[in-house]
């Protein structure tokens, strides 16, 4: 019954054979580039951010590394075939014949914007509020482009939301709030320089 609801839903989300142009470019772009945003996002609440921006910095991080091994995890046990490998649909954009659920992509981006969106600090809640349909963005176009079911951005976003839930928990809050101040000593002192002409938040 699922398998059938999956299989009706990328017939529906997955783009047509004869797929060209601004819309081909602009879907690969989504699929491939835009998952840069969470690293770019994460080092702007670390050198801007105050140290609450920071705290939520660490814990998407560690609630998105989490989530990514569980995947690999879930990989190792069970091989779930890509479209293009189960000769399904149309395929635009390179890939490895790996197992698919859940994405990758979807889950970091998902899991870091679940975490900030969370957060109480300001900054890191912006971020994201803004992430967040981005991610959706994310996950549509690598279904669009035939590397992926909507079964696996599902997926994704359950073991996104999972962990993103576990980093909000005190004990999280409690084992970043004593690592962060190690990882401030360290980025104080390896990036000295800058920091002393006011390139970069103490």
């Amino acid at each position: 019954m699922f398998e059938q609801f999956n299989l009706i839903l990328f017939s529906a989300l997955n783009a047509h054979a004869d797929l060209a142009g601004w819309q081909l470019m602009s879907a690969q772009f989504a699929a491939v580039w835009l998952i840069f945003l969470v690293p770019f996002s994460l080092l702007m609440l670390w050198v801007g951010g105050a140290a609450a921006d920071r705290e939520a910095a660490l814990r998407a991080f560690g609630a998105a590394m989490c989530a990514l091994t569980f995947n690999a995890l879930i990989g190792h046990l069970w091989y779930s075939p890509r479209p293009f490998a189960a000769e399904i649909g149309h395929t635009f954009l390179l890939h490895a014949a790996d197992s698919s659920f859940p994405s990758d992509h979807a889950t970091s981006i998902f899991s870091v914007a679940l975490v900030l969106a969370l957060s109480r600090a300001s900054l890191a809640r912006t971020l994201g509020l803004i992430l967040l349909p981005l991610a959706l963005i994310v996950a549509w176009s690598r279904v669009y482009l035939g590397v992926h079911w909507p079964k696996d951005m599902i997926g994704a976003l359950l073991v996104s939301a999972s962990f993103a839930l576990l980093a909000c928990t005190p004990l999280a809050r409690v084992l970043c709030a004593r690592i962060l101040p190690l990882l401030e000593s360290v980025y104080r002192r390896v990036l000295a320089l800058p920091i002393g002409r006011g390139w970069l938040r103490p």
